[in-house]
């Protein structure tokens, strides 16, 4: 039925014979061209124009004007071939069409991979329409298609009558037949080549041979189109907030380079909630848009609902376009209506990364940017605002967004010379932000510090070996700060004042190794001494104010989360940015060991620690970084076989060695199972928290995930997030699974104990406990999981 060709001056010819179908010229006809090369053949070895036919027994019917093929038939042409028992071709008088027959085990294998057969088949001698009994098809993806009888209406469309189809084995290893774990039923499909959709009445999915649900109408992509319009796999559960919960996704391929995703999700115990997105491609870039709405009170863990109704909606956008081999131009804009309703709809993959800047989780990021990198520079232009879904400090209320500032513009500029100066590596920096705040975060009845600073900084090292193998690389950093800020608060407590502050900062110092090497049977280990000495003057801190007992409070707009460990030991300035500067005389040192195995195993090891010749009271308490000799730093990672991988790093205090924080996992994958487990511990002086709080100050979680298979297709899912410090489960999730080939069925349960809550005008609730069952089925060739 793929063939698309006439046979009709060419059965006349004899087996196992090729040849061209133009007419012959007479020879002082033909035009000069014509002596020429042949065009390429094609796969099969046949010129494009070019039929190959052999069989057993030809003959041919003048007066009936009939050909017949017997034994063998075999035909190829264009990259495709018809196989047949017998073939039989009944040419039509002058402009009438001409009617193909071929009997027994008829086979059509197309240019593509795929193969057609049929008991029968009746065809125009065009092979554009025609009808078939006894019809099946194999796809180039394996998918298989059977009908007890088909018709071809055009070279694009064919109907299928009491269809079947499905991408699943259907034959055992020793041969026999087998019920596919999936399939299709349906009383008539129609295959459309043109827009590679297949379209069913009467549709039954029959999972593992048991019907599971019927469509009186339903289609999907065609398995050879690369996208086109159809369902998703839906996604099922069951939840205490929802109630049941089923959300259908479809996809409408809307041109080659646009495609939008309506995503409803119904249920049961609130009102229906749409999820959409669009994706679309330019020549320079894409965009890619996702949001949601529904109109709907506000809803607790155990699906009430209070307070008014209102539009609830969310938007998570990104951009990026490629407008030369340089810059690069892009946009995100995430925004939500209310601060749970992620939670409460379970939107998946939202705090993730669309754009050069992240903000920390359970906050949503909106940012302009303009890049620019070559060889030897970098350029960047960005604005940034922030909107926090976070609970805050006090219980019941949420972060205020108030006091999170705008940050416009944030530019930032590198360049590197491609000469050297003075034998080293120069590269100069700069970098300007702008910052406006509504509100004070520790008194928002006060208006927050507008900050403005630009800065410019130059940076020398050059790098010194000895045949012995000591290193030794000196370093000298000159950087200069201009500050203006508004609305800083007056000494005396009322009202505020502006201010403009310039300072000069300087580091000088050198980084010493000394790595040594020795073979130890089987393995080769490597031990490293490390030392840092950086000599700064005093620096002049940017004071924005006084606390109660009259100490300095510092300008720390983006330093605010630093954390001491070993991926910050040997930075001569530890703070991460601009605002706070560590100076003095400092040695930073640590003893770092590998050993490396020959066949794969591995194991490191890293102490190190941070000597000043004076207390830096710039570092918050806490820190591990104010005294004259810092905590230990200790850090590690091992891979003692295949398959198994362990890490742990740990801060310890520089007198009494207690642990104020540590961190350790592992990862495992074997033939029959995967997971992982991650522990956090960080104590009070850590967290910042009050040792008199309901945490008493203390962070401590435990993460753990995995699979077990069991034999061949089943297997078991679990994940669990505890909360150690109230010894409760913060998410437990429990599954089993069956897989094959063709399909993968996952049944979760998942219980979620209460962290957040609602707000709403002055009612106040917490969002509570949930408890849910979730069924995700994901067939082959029908899309992925949503």
């Amino acid at each position: 039925m793929l063939m698309g060709v006439a046979l009709a001056a060419i059965l006349a010819q004899s087996p196992a014979h090729a040849q061209t179908r133009r007419d012959q010229l007479p020879a002082e006809e033909k035009p000069a061209k014509a002596a020429k090369a042949a065009p390429a053949a094609t796969p099969d070895g046949l010129a494009p124009d070019e039929l190959y036919m052999e069989a057993d027994v030809l003959t041919r019917d003048d007066k009936a004007n009939r050909t017949t093929a017997e034994g063998s038939v075999e035909i190829r042409y264009q990259g495709r071939t018809l196989r047949a028992d017998r073939l039989v071709y009944d040419q039509g008088a002058d402009g009438q069409t001409g009617v193909i027959r071929a009997f027994g085990h008829v086979q059509m294998i197309g240019s593509d991979g795929s193969v057609e057969f049929a008991d029968e088949l009746t065809l125009d001698d065009k092979m554009s329409a025609g009808v078939g009994r006894g019809f099946a098809a194999r796809l180039p993806d394996n998918g298989k298609l059977a009908a007890t009888s088909v018709v071809r209406r055009s070279e694009v469309i064919q109907e299928l009558n009491r269809a079947i189809y499905t991408p699943c084995a259907i034959c055992a290893a020793n041969g026999k037949a087998k019920q596919p774990t999936w399939s299709i039923r349906a009383t008539r499909v129609v295959q459309d080549k043109k827009k590679r959709l297949i379209f069913y009445r009467n549709a039954r999915v029959r999972v593992l041979g048991v019907s599971v649900l019927y469509l009186p109408v339903f289609w999907h992509a065609d398995p050879t189109a690369n996208r086109a319009s159809g369902f998703l796999t839906p996604s099922l559960g069951e939840s205490d907030r929802r109630g049941f919960s089923y959300e259908q996704p479809y996809l409408w391929a809307a041109s080659p380079s646009t495609d939008v995703i309506v995503s409803p999700q119904l249920n049961t115990k609130v009102n229906p909630f749409l999820n959409a997105q669009v994706r679309k491609r330019f020549y320079s870039g894409d965009v890619d848009l996702r949001f949601g709405y529904t109109h709907e009170k506000n809803v607790d863990g155990s699906g009430d609902r209070f307070g008014e109704s209102t539009n609830r909606s969310y938007v998570l956008a990104r951009g990026a376009f490629h407008i030369d081999d340089n810059w690069l131009l892009g946009f995100t804009a995430e925004r939500a209506s209310d601060p749970l309703i992620f939670d409460k709809y379970d939107v998946g993959k939202v705090y993730e990364s669309r754009g050069p800047y992240v903000a920390d989780d359970r906050r949503l990021i909106s940012q302009l940017y303009a890049i620019r990198e070559d060889s030897q520079s970098y350029f960047s232009a960005a604005a940034i605002s922030i909107q926090s879904l976070r609970a805050g400090s006090v219980a019941g209320t949420i972060e205020d967004n108030g006091a999170i500032p705008v940050i416009a513009p944030l530019i930032e500029q590198r360049y590197s010379p491609n000469t050297t100066v003075l034998g080293g590596r120069l590269r100069l920096t700069g970098s300007a932000v702008a910052l406006t705040r509504d509100q004070s975060p520790a008194d928002p009845t006060l208006p927050g510090i507008d900050s403005r600073r630009v800065t410019a900084q130059a940076d020398w090292r050059r790098s010194f070996t000895s045949a012995a193998g000591l290193r030794v690389d000196p370093f000298v950093s000159i950087r200069g700060d201009a500050y203006s800020l508004g609305d800083v608060p007056r000494a005396s407590g009322v009202g505020v004042h502006s201010t403009a502050v310039g300072r000069g900062l300087a580091t000088a110092g050198a980084d010493i190794s000394y790595p040594v090497y020795r073979r130890w049977r089987d393995a080769t280990v490597v031990l490293e001494p490390l030392a840092q000495l950086a000599v700064s003057p005093n620096a002049k801190q940017i004071v924005v104010g006084h606390d109660a007992s009259g100490n300095p409070i510092y300008l720390n707009e983006d330093s605010a989360t630093f954390e001491f460990d070993e991926t910050n030991l040997f930075k001569t300035d530890k703070f991460p940015g601009y605002d706070l500067y560590e100076d003095g005389a400092r040695l930073n040192v640590a003893a770092r060991g590998s050993v490396l195995w020959d066949d794969g195993r591995r194991a490191s090891l890293l102490v190190g620690r941070s000597f000043r010749s004076q207390r830096n009271t710039i570092f918050r308490n806490g820190s591990g970084l104010r005294e004259t000799a810092s905590d230990w730093i200790v850090a590690g990672d091992a891979q003692p076989m295949k398959g198994l991988s362990l890490f742990a790093r740990t801060r310890l205090d520089a007198d009494t060695l207690k642990v104020h924080r540590i961190e350790a996992g592992a990862n495992a994958q074997t033939k029959w199972a995967s997971g992982f487990v991650r522990y956090l511990s960080n104590d009070a002086e850590i967290t910042g928290a009050s040792s008199n709080s309901l945490s008493g100050g203390k962070q401590e979680n435990l993460d753990v995930g995995g699979e077990t298979y069991f034999g061949k297709n089943w297997g078991a899912s679990l994940y669990g997030s505890r909360d150690m410090v109230s010894n409760a489960w913060a998410v437990r999730d429990v599954g089993v699974f069956y897989r094959d080939d063709c399909i993968r069925v996952d049944v979760i349960y998942r219980k979620e104990d209460a962290v957040f809550y609602l707000l709403d005008n002055t009612q106040l609730r917490q969002l509570g406990r949930n408890e849910q069952i979730v069924v995700r089925l994901t067939l082959a060739t029908l899309g992925g999981t949503h």
